[in-house]
C-alpha cells in the first residue's frame, strides 16, 4: 500500500466522520436542552473538530507533499480554491456553536438551557456548504476549473 493511497483513504474517511458528526449535532439539537445533553453535543463537536484537523493535515499533505497529482493541478484550479474557501467558511461558522456548547455544559447538569436559533441556522449552513464540496471535488477530478 502506498502512502498516497493511505492518505487518500484517511482523507475520505475523515469526510465521512465530519458529515456524521455534524448531522448528529443537527439531529440532537433542541430548542431547550439540559446541560448534560449539551455536554454530549460538546463531545460530538470535539470529535468534529479533531476530524477536521485530521482532514486538513492530510489534505495539505496531499496538496503540497507531492503525492499523486502535482501541486499545480490543485493550485491552478478555481474549483479547488472554491473548496478551500467553503472549508474555511465552515470552520468560521462552527466557532459560535462550539463556544456555546463548551460554555453551557458547565454547571447543574439538569438545568435547562435555551439554545439560540442562530446555532440551528449555523449548523444547517455548515451542512449545506459541506455538501457542495464533494460536487466540486468530482468536477475537479475531471479537470474542470483548471485555469493554469
Amino acid at each position: 500500500m502506498t502512502i498516497e493511497i493511505l492518505l487518500r483513504y484517511v482523507h475520505f474517511i475523515s469526510i465521512f466522520a465530519i458529515v456524521g458528526s455534524l448531522v448528529s449535532e443537527h439531529l440532537l439539537l433542541k430548542k431547550t436542552m439540559t446541560r448534560s445533553e449539551i455536554g454530549r453535543l460538546a463531545k460530538i463537536d470535539g470529535i468534529y473538530g479533531l476530524v477536521v484537523l485530521i482532514l486538513l493535515a492530510v489534505g495539505m499533505t496531499l496538496w503540497l507533499g507531492g503525492y499523486g497529482k502535482p501541486t499545480e493541478f490543485y493550485s491552478n484550479n478555481s474549483l479547488f480554491n472554491t473548496k478551500l474557501i467553503l472549508f474555511v467558511a465552515i470552520g468560521i461558522l462552527s466557532i459560535y456553536p462550539t463556544v456555546f456548547f463548551i460554555k453551557q455544559k458547565k454547571g447543574d447538569q439538569q438545568e435547562n438551557i435555551q439554545v439560540p436559533s442562530s446555532i440551528f441556522w449555523m449548523i444547517r449552513l455548515e451542512l449545506l456548504l459541506l455538501f457542495i464540496i464533494p460536487i466540486l471535488a468530482g468536477l475537479m477530478a475531471k479537470g474542470i476549473g483548471n485555469f493554469g
